[in-house]
């Protein structure tokens, strides 16, 4: 096995079989956070099978070969503790935040999780039923659901444009059979990055890791990288709907996670629409009174990223607020951010970045994405003077080509 010390407290270790470990020790908490990530997700599926990775996320929660489903629901929440999973477009995560003293508790439950389900197909025949209220949850509320739907007019040819949770006929036309390839397929150790954060020992992860096998394993086929997705669909989309706002996302397609313009980015949307003093904000809602709800966004995904904003709006608003956002998107876009905009989007960008990383929680999700993504470590200090580094040409380049309001991929969910 390769170890290597990566700053103080963070440790990796990359075993032969693929495994990858990745540890960040703070003595001082009294809590952990672990989990384990399986780097397949929707991105990996096709159109008929669409929503499988989301279910067999389900699935694990009914029961492995040790714990019926209610010894897995009671196991930590007994205990204090939280067990979560959440299934993305590039991968599939099982994580729990525990005191430091049931780290072991929890990672065998996780393994459990991870390892053995048994996945009965009496189970799936309630827990497909599950998936299909959520998706109805989802159908009912538009602020989620109009999402899903830019993210289908932007990639209608790619499997980021589709919908995690999938489909009813999809989820409905889904076997207890599909769920098991999947596992035996992908469940594998070079698929799998193991992360944990708090008041816990690298030496003590690697120990837990041996002695349920997992060093021992067979590395499995080679996990499948996601295609790049060609040029984004660009136009308008209005889907009619009886419902009280018009929901309205104006997004694009833009860069991968460990592109160097990410920070530029994260600077740009913040100052468009990250927070109440943002220009959206202070133009569409405070001026204008055109919407109580309006932000920017970006998303990085393994090989592509979105940026965009969202508002809701009454009918009889709707077409100017669309006209105002337009004009916003081309103001941003033509001219450069001042001196000032761009200072107080760092300091902002700054503060949440460090306040986000006060908690086992999100180191653990930090760690995760070192090897996810293929990043090189950087300390903290290292990722703010990046943020400080960027410059407003680099800025100015990025929105010009990112926010022409010309390239925009505009979809309308509401009365026409």
């Amino acid at each position: 096995m390769r170890t290597e010390r990566l700053d103080g407290g963070v440790v990796r270790t990359d075993a032969p079989n693929g495994l990858t470990v990745l540890t960040e020790s703070m003595p001082s908490m009294r809590s952990a956070a672990a989990g384990f990530w399986v780097r397949t997700a929707s991105a990996h599926e096709t159109p008929d099978k669409m929503g499988v990775s989301h279910l067999l996320e389900h699935m694990v929660f009914k029961g492995t070969e040790r714990r019926t489903a209610r010894e897995i629901a009671l196991a930590l929440e007994s205990r204090g503790g939280a067990l979560d999973a959440y299934t993305g477009r590039d991968h599939t995560t099982f994580q729990a935040r525990i005191l430091d003293a049931d780290l072991g508790l929890a990672f065998d439950v996780l393994n459990d999780l991870v390892r053995h389900p048994v996945l009965r197909d009496a189970d799936l025949t309630r827990e497909r039923q599950v998936v299909i209220e959520e998706i109805a949850m989802v159908e009912d509320a538009p602020d989620d659901l109009v999402f899903d739907l830019h993210a289908d007019a932007l990639w209608p040819e790619h499997a980021y444009g589709y919908r995690i949770l999938g489909t009813r006929d999809t989820v409905g036309a889904l076997e207890a059979s599909d769920l098991a390839h999947l596992h035996r397929s992908a469940y594998h150790p070079r698929h799998i990055v193991f992360a944990a954060a708090g008041n816990v020992a690298h030496e003590h992860a690697l120990a837990m890791l041996r002695d349920a096998g997992w060093l021992d394993l067979d590395p499995g086929p080679p996990w499948r990288s996601v295609p790049e997705p060609g040029g984004a669909w660009r136009g308008e989309r209005r889907i009619a709907r009886d419902s009280s706002q018009v929901h309205l996302v104006l997004g694009t397609q833009t860069f991968r996670y460990g592109d160097g313009r990410r920070h530029a980015l994260s600077l740009l949307t913040t100052v468009f629409g990250g927070g109440m003093s943002s220009r959206l904000f202070q133009r569409v809602r405070e001026e204008l009174g055109l919407c109580y709800s309006i932000y920017a966004f970006n998303s990085f995904h393994q090989v592509s990223g979105v940026c965009g904003t969202y508002v809701g709006t009454q009918p009889g608003t709707a077409e100017q607020a669309l006209e105002v956002l337009r004009a916003e998107y081309a103001c941003l876009a033509s001219a450069a951010l001042s001196a000032d905009e761009l200072a107080s989007a760092k300091q902002q960008v700054k503060g949440q970045l460090v306040l986000a990383l006060e908690s086992p929680l999100s180191r653990m999700y930090r760690l995760a994405g070192l090897a996810l993504y293929g990043e090189r470590y950087r300390t903290i200090d290292e990722v703010l003077r990046e943020i400080d580094a960027v410059t407003p040409d680099d800025a100015a380049a990025v929105a010009a080509e990112f926010f022409d309001p010309a390239r925009q991929t505009v979809v309308w969910l509401g009365p026409s």
